[in-house]
């Protein structure tokens, strides 16, 4: 098996996360577990089709994995590992800018 491309990775995730509403649909999956689209517009202001397709996207992002349920009901979960891709992207690139911002409060203090 090929080893992904964590840079891809991150792209995607970051592309995925760049909606409000998707960052919603998120939270709430993170906040009260597995949930069918259906229920997600139950507990947010989005219509059932557009958390439909805020969902495709994040399950192409690999945010969110898809499970069959109960009468062909498809549940959706929070699939964390993308995000930690990304967080490692963002942790070095921190690394890259501590140096040199370092250096350059010293030169300014």
């Amino acid at each position: 098996m090929d080893k992904p491309d964590l840079e891809a990775v991150a792209q995607e995730v970051f592309a995925a996360l760049a909606d409000p509403s998707r960052r919603a649909i998120l939270a709430a999956l993170a906040a009260r577990g597995p949930a069918t689209a259906t229920d997600l517009a139950t507990q947010l202001p989005i219509t059932r089709q557009a958390i439909a397709k805020h969902l495709a996207l994040l399950a192409e992002a690999g945010l969110v994995v898809a499970e069959p349920g109960e009468r062909r009901r498809v549940r959706y979960r929070v699939d964390s590992a993308p995000m930690k891709v990304a967080q490692q992207f963002l942790a070095a690139l921190a690394r890259d800018w501590d140096g040199p911002l370092a250096a350059l409060q010293d030169r300014l203090t």
